[in-house]
């Protein structure tokens, strides 16, 4: 018997879920993609398996503003395994070394603020960077090492919350791009013991935080009781990641030639820059930015 294929729903809004221990990113995301039976799905930086916490997901129109998710700062809090080094800077990794841990607060405290501010850092052979179109990580299970160039990163948080026996937990906050296992491991370095990250939890990710995060377990009850419609309550706007925008709300003859990308002027316009753009009822239509004749130009815009 043919197999009927599943009709997908047309889901907008952002979804922040609390990712499970153990999920790829990918993973995650095909689970309440399907959970919501969702046309259109993405989400918004990956994830390490070994991590959990903050993860925001776009659905339908929300796809059209991930990127600027992906650029923005993020949160984590992180416990640090001091003594042995691995293969990939974490837990999941083979064990490279282990030394003995000679570190008390008052060293890892003063280690900290070498690390704070602008700082270089060389990406891990196991992440996601392409080099000739390959993943680096799946050139390093290959055994191959490659050269990486260092990459400016501003780590502007960075403090010890508890030191139990050879496991420090460290609360970072940090610009886009920045690897915590790098963080762990220079620092381990600097310590004079080594180090890898053993846990590592993402609190926030750009204006979304912990506290707005859902889990699996609950998306997965919601939807047993109520069926995929049951999660469209949890669902955040489409705009809320780009909540600390300016707004501008364009009347009702402005929307309909700014809709038909047409830049347009508006007398409560910012000066220049980027901004979310209302129509005359306050329903959310695309993203703009001041042209240099002072209009607003459409850059990306909802489908009604």
């Amino acid at each position: 018997m043919a197999q009927v294929k599943r009709i997908r729903r047309a889901v907008n809004g952002i979804l922040v879920l609390d990712k499970p221990r153990g999920l790829s990113s990918n993973a995650a995301l095909q689970k309440v993609r399907w959970l919501l039976n969702a046309e259109k799905a993405g989400h918004t930086g990956s994830l390490d398996p070994l991590a959990t916490g903050v993860l925001p997901l776009c659905f339908g129109e929300a796809t059209k503003f991930s990127q600027y998710l992906l650029d923005a700062d993020k949160g984590y809090e992180t416990v640090m395994q001091l003594g042995v080094t691995t293969t990939t800077g974490d837990a999941e990794g083979e064990i490279l070394e282990r030394r003995p841990v000679m570190v008390n607060a008052s060293l890892i405290e003063d280690a900290l603020p070498r690390f704070r501010g602008d700082i270089e850092q060389v990406p891990p052979m196991y992440s996601a960077l392409k080099r000739d179109g390959q993943p680096l990580y799946k050139l390093a299970r290959a055994g191959e090492v490659v050269e990486r160039e260092a990459r400016s990163v501003t780590i502007a948080r960075l403090e010890l919350v508890a030191l139990i026996d050879d496991r420090a937990t460290l609360n970072v906050a940090c610009s886009k791009g920045t690897y915590v296992r790098t963080l762990v491991e220079d620092l381990g370095q600097v310590l004079g013991c080594g180090a890898h990250v053993a846990e590592l939890r993402r609190t926030q990710a750009g204006p979304f935080t912990l506290a707005q995060s859902i889990s699996l377990e609950t998306l997965e009850e919601a939807h047993a009781q109520g069926g995929s419609e049951a999660l469209d309550a949890l669902l955040l706007p489409v705009d809320s990641g780009l909540e600390h925008w300016p707004l501008l709300q364009l009347t009702e003859h402005s929307a309909y030639y700014w809709l038909h990308g047409q830049p347009v002027r508006a007398a409560d316009a910012p000066k220049f820059g980027w901004m979310r753009v209302q129509d005359n009822n306050g329903r959310f239509i695309g993203i703009g930015e001041v042209t240099e004749d002072g209009r607003i130009a459409p850059r990306r815009l909802i489908r009604s």
